[in-house]
């Protein structure tokens, strides 16, 4: 398997779920359709690598490194957005404000609150006192990866990242991969990347279970696809969100796995609430259908609102659709313009909202195009409204 299997395989996670969504969408297309039109078209990818605004530090939808900043997949520490940011395996957070914990992991704890160079310095020192100390060398590796507390330096960062390898770090055997996969620090070595992985996702290390589904998914050969998916499981039960909107997506084509629209739906609404935004989008399109889940347009509506906000073209528009009918959200015309407004500046327009708002008076278009263009600019710049 070779580096360029690797990062197609990240593409081709996202064109299988893309794919699959959008044979959803054309078979609802021919449904007949329920009135006034709500939101039963699935949006496929819903936006990734399409009309959606990354956020700097959202998981990528694909195994392609991510070199550009802390925080992103790439990590073994995960997003800052994330449960457990920053938390090394077993390591211990002081619990008692008051009086000193002789089990506490300082280092770890002091990269949590920001304080990189004292981290840097409580590893160090732990690291010359027992050069065995793999979470310590993981952490100077991470610090020096980034520049966190101290210059950056990949090659010194490879050297730390070894060294934890050598003691049993997944976490180290996973950042040493990601290394190798960009030539970073190291040579490029694809295949030694490769084995790094292996050892970090036989260890259960998340993410790198997540790329070697995504990896052997893209192969095409049943045999690998099986292995794929218990892989997602494994990824997916660490709380990788991407891992799970594919076992969702997976699940809901029966593709690999028996079809089940109630697990597809659990493992959907788990990938939602872990920031994927295609699979917020999905989500809220099974429940206002009801699919694999108790119908819920209140709380599909939600959703909806979450994911336009930040800036998905397909949320926007079922947004728009529910503020024009009033249904899972109160009736509201200027908002469904504004919304819509939005969509079809990102590619997305719509006929019948163009119909059904056209007597919009001219107030109220100026009103729509005011909060379009606000939002628009809050989007630009990162905030979320």
């Amino acid at each position: 398997m070779t580096l360029r299997t690797l990062i197609l395989g990240g593409l081709a996670i996202t064109t299988v779920a893309w794919v699959g969504a959008e044979a959803t969408a054309q078979e609802r297309a021919q449904s007949p359709a329920r009135a006034p039109s709500p939101p039963t078209a699935s949006s496929g990818s819903t936006g990734d690598g399409n009309v959606q605004n990354q956020r700097p530090r959202q998981l990528p939808s694909t195994v392609m490194p991510n070199f550009d900043g802390p925080g992103s997949l790439d990590s073994p520490f995960g997003s800052p957005t994330q449960r457990g940011f920053g938390q090394a395996p077993q390591s211990a957070i002081p619990t008692l404000p008051t009086l000193p914990d002789p089990n506490a992991d300082i280092a770890y704890g002091a990269y949590q609150r920001g304080l990189y160079r004292r981290a840097y310095d409580e590893a160090k020192q732990r690291a010359d006192r027992n050069p065995r100390d793999a979470a310590a060398l993981t952490l100077l590796a991470e610090l020096t990866y980034q520049g966190l507390g101290i210059r950056q330096d990949f090659a010194k960062a490879a050297e730390w990242y070894k060294l934890a390898d050598a003691q049993g770090d997944p976490n180290a055997s996973f950042g040493l991969a990601m290394m190798m996969l960009a030539g970073r620090g190291v040579p490029k070595n694809e295949m030694a990347a490769l084995g790094y992985l292996e050892k970090a996702a036989k260890a259960g290390q998340g993410p790198a279970a997540y790329n070697l589904a995504v990896a052997l998914i893209s192969t095409g050969k049943p045999e690998d696809l099986k292995r794929a998916i218990d892989l997602l499981r494994t990824a997916a039960q660490a709380e990788i969100g991407d891992a799970q909107y594919a076992l969702a997506v997976l699940t809901k084509q029966g593709r690999g796995i028996p079809q089940n629209d109630a697990e597809a739906a659990q493992w959907m609404a788990r990938a939602a609430a872990n920031d994927n935004i295609s699979a917020q989008v999905e989500y809220a399109i099974m429940l206002f259908n009801g699919e694999g889940v108790k119908a819920d347009e209140k709380r599909a509506a939600q959703l909806f609102a979450l994911a336009a906000g930040r800036g998905n073209a397909i949320a926007q528009n079922r947004y728009a659709r529910l503020l024009a009918t009033g249904r899972g959200v109160a009736k509201n015309r200027v908002e469904a313009a504004a919304w819509n407004l939005m969509a079809t500046q990102q590619g997305l327009a719509d006929r019948w909202l163009d119909d059904t708002l056209k007597d919009l008076s001219s107030a109220e278009r100026i009103k729509a195009e005011g909060l379009a263009r606000q939002r628009n600019a809050d989007l630009s710049a990162n905030l979320q409204p």
